[in-house]
């Protein structure tokens, strides 16, 4: 495809046949050209609206008839005929009128940017006239600021450089962008490199005028700046807009200010550290022209965080949103835009506000209904685990005094960060329970949560999206197994093989449970033989342990786990569904204190081991184990309904009164 470099230069592709030719794009449906490099070629849009590429002679060449591409040297005249050729006829006009065309048709070497015809014709009429009727003076002196006493080509141009121009030696700003896009005082280069014999034309979009104020002098005398001048002197930001340097502030008007809610802005207002991360939110670290956005890009702020800063139509956009009421007004320091919507960061939020428009809104209601407010308005230093929408789609659940105890335990006690926690951490919650972090390949869960999005990190608390409701952990694995009637045969093997002990110490374990019905659907000669066979129901019970916590956040396609039997277990994932040596699981992720549990409703098999007679071992009847976990049940049986975990575990809590 065909390459071009700004601006001007040939393509190389059409060298070797059409000499001298430049590619241009011009928008539909305007007379705007941009000569074009690499970068825009493939996009083939400006600001969203569509392009057609044309080829013209590049500057000093024309066509000749019957030959290919723009074979002839036009002869080189001086900058006064220049103009003339490269269509800035307005500008010649003016150049005579104003006596300074003997000065470019003379001796020297100048550079001169000259307005376009469009550029003069744009003019506010009073501007335009006072002007044209002050010639000598006036009219001159504008002129002379647009110039040069050098020859100075786009290579020259350098980012961020300033010139002297010729009227009191006033600076001219230059910004050269990656984008190819160069700018003179905010206004862009048209045709660029006319070579004259003494000098250089570049033609821009624009008349530009000289700027003798800061951006804090704007501030200070632009009246619809009022709110922002008084935001700027509380936050002592005064000196840096009066320093040396390239900025661009997108200045919030009065009016953005009075959008906002007046407790917000009362808030924001009356907190020095809150204001002055506001304020440098709309502070970037460089100055960027209006004209030089053709597309969208991320432009860093001086609070740390970036902004989207893109174009659609003629309209300049933040974020998305054409917000900027008046652009490019130019300052010694950089460029002022005027922006009728106040952009607050992150940092300055609460975490009600943070959690606006999220996907955890749903979440931010049920935290209220709970009366929780408070934990996530305030100065306290929290960080909330918030469910996306998603979780609660079928509704939110009731609020009671056992899930308000579960809510608050989605919130602790510290404003974390999760590019700071680590794998074993443990946190602690306003509902005085402790939390484990699990850090995995894939994934980074607080217990059976996990952080479902990027951290938002607000004023005071941070907020974790998290994939499900949290469930934290009550009681060792074996005190969670006892507690569920579902698992009452499983209790029974695990005392008879022995393996009591192994469950309730500290530890890290991940067990596959199986339920009375995988038991109940084993061969009833298989099961005699394994039951009453301490060592071969300790080597299969040990099949179903593995020494690591794996939640189901972490499984994505295949995860392998060594059992303490030595086998492999084969976790996946499949529609949703966690599958254990590719047996369905029919819950997971109930927590342990030294563990997580998952029920199977069948029992795995080693692939090694198939239960077999041993004359060695005193066998246990298995009718007295399953006679033990028939008792057993019946004690422990807690009519726990098989609804979403955090319910069975709310009933668990209130029976044993807040834990084991």
């Amino acid at each position: 495809s065909p390459t071009a470099h700004f601006p001007h230069q040939r393509l190389s592709i059409h060298v070797q046949n059409h000499p001298n030719v430049c590619a241009v794009q011009k928008l539909i449906g305007t007379n705007r050209k941009y000569f074009t490099n690499c970068k825009q070629w493939y996009q083939r849009k400006i600001c969203g609206k569509s392009t057609v590429i044309s080829y013209e002679c590049c500057p000093g060449y024309e066509k000749v008839p019957g030959e290919k591409g723009c074979p002839a040297a036009l002869p080189l005249s001086n900058i006064y005929e220049t103009l003339g050729v490269v269509g800035s006829a307005t500008t010649q006009l003016y150049s005579d009128r104003s006596n300074l065309r003997p000065e470019i048709e003379g001796p020297g070497s100048f550079t001169i940017f000259a307005p376009s015809n469009e550029a003069w014709a744009s003019l506010p009429a009073e501007t335009l006239d006072s002007l044209v009727s002050n010639v000598n003076i006036e009219l001159l002196n504008a002129l002379r600021y647009h110039m040069v006493n050098k020859r100075v080509l786009t290579d020259d141009l350098k980012h961020g450089t300033t010139l002297n121009s010729m009227y009191q030696d006033l600076p001219i700003q230059i910004h050269h962008y990656p984008n190819g896009i160069v700018t003179v005082n905010c206004a862009r280069l048209l045709k660029a490199d006319h070579h004259a014999t003494n000098g250089v034309v570049h033609v821009i979009d624009k008349v530009i005028a000289t700027t003798t104020n800061s951006i804090q002098h704007i501030i200070e005398t632009e009246e619809s700046l009022e709110t922002l001048r008084a935001a700027v002197a509380a936050s002592d930001l005064n000196s840096l807009l009066e320093s040396e340097g390239q900025y661009t502030l997108l200045a919030p008007t009065n009016e953005a200010f009075e959008k906002i809610p007046r407790e917000t802005l009362n808030r924001i207002l009356g907190d020095p550290e809150a204001l002055r991360d506001l304020l440098n939110h709309h502070i970037l670290k460089s100055a960027m022209c209006a004209e030089a956005i053709i597309a969208g890009l991320t432009m860093e702020t001086l609070e740390g965080t970036t902004l989207d800063v893109g174009c659609s139509g003629e309209e300049l956009t933040l974020n998305g949103k054409p917000i900027i009421a008046n652009k490019d007004v130019l300052a010694t320091n950089g460029v002022v835009h005027f922006v009728n919507e106040l952009l607050i960061p992150d940092s300055a939020k609460t975490l009600f506000e943070l959690a606006q428009e999220s996907e955890v809104s749903k979440s931010m209601d049920f935290f209220r209904q709970a009366g929780l407010s408070s934990h996530l308005t305030g100065s306290e230093r929290v960080t909330l685990l918030a469910p996306v929408n998603d979780v609660f789609k079928d509704g939110l659940p009731v609020v009671d005094s056992n899930m308000k105890n579960l809510l608050l335990n989605h919130i602790i006690r510290d404003q974390l960060s999760s590019k700071y926690l680590y794998h074993g951490q443990k946190l602690q919650t306003l509902g005085d329970k402790e939390l484990r972090v699990f850090v995995y390949r894939n994934n980074l869960c607080i217990e059976n949560a996990c952080i479902a999005a990027h951290d938002k990190r607000g004023r005071f608390g941070t907020l974790f999206s998290v994939d499900k409701m949290l469930t934290p952990p009550s009681g060792s694995v074996m005190d969670v197994l006892k507690a569920d009637h579902r698992f009452s045969t499983l209790v029974a093997a695990i005392q008879s093989a022995g393996l009591t002990e192994n469950l309730n110490r500290p530890g890290t374990f991940t067990v596959f449970a199986p339920t009375n019905e995988a038991f109940r659907a084993m061969p009833q000669g298989e099961l005699n033989k394994l039951m009453g066979n301490a060592k071969e129901l300790a080597n299969i019970l040990k099949f179903h342990v593995a020494d690591e916590i794996l939640v189901s956040g972490a499984v994505s396609a295949l995860v392998r786990l060594k059992s303490m039997q030595g086998d492999k277990l084969e976790v996946s994932t499949k529609n949703n569904v966690i599958h254990v040596n590719k047996e369905p699981v029919a819950e997971s992720d109930i927590m342990a204190t030294n563990g997580v549990i998952y029920a199977v409703n069948s029992v795995l098999q080693p692939q090694a081991s198939r239960p077999q007679e041993r004359g060695d071992e005193p066998a246990d009847p298995a009718l007295e184990i399953f006679k033990q976990a028939s008792a057993l049940s019946k004690v422990k049986d807690k009519k726990i309904s098989r609804s979403p975990v955090y319910s069975r575990l709310l009933a668990r809590m209130k029976e044993n009164s807040g834990g084991f």
